[in-house]
């Protein structure tokens, strides 16, 4: 028998949608591109012990939410974006906890700014 695991931890890069975030109303006005990634912390005793798909954690329902959230309203700031998307996941799941980074590309500033990442990490109530 395998010996137990300490950790068990899922990460997806690159969940990608176009959104209307941003301070300012030119930037909510134009649908702007976004990836996020997203960490999860699982209980290890959470890990599949078998080959079978149904034992496996749902990737598509994460990268679900997330677009969901990304797409069905505007936000002002990417902080509150990556938040509600860790609270989500943290909810619906049985995540000890979440980290989400937001990443808007080529945002508006006045330097050249390739882009910006906020990242949030929030952990169940033990």
């Amino acid at each position: 028998m395998p010996p137990a695991a300490s950790s068990y931890r899922i990460r997806m890069r690159g969940i990608r949608f176009r959104a209307r975030h941003g301070v300012t109303r030119a930037e909510r006005g134009l649908a702007q591109d976004f990836t996020v990634d997203v960490d999860m912390d699982l209980p290890p005793g959470e890990l599949p012990h078998r080959d079978n798909m149904k034992d496996v954690f749902d990737y598509d329902r994460i990268a679900t939410i997330v677009v969901t959230l990304g797409t069905s309203e505007s936000y002002r700031l990417l902080e509150i974006l990556a938040q509600r998307i860790a609270a989500r996941l943290l909810g619906e799941t049985r995540a000890l906890a979440a980290t989400v980074a937001v990443r808007k590309i080529a945002p508006p500033t006045t330097a050249s700014v390739e882009q910006v990442t906020v990242e949030v990490t929030l952990e169940q109530a033990r």
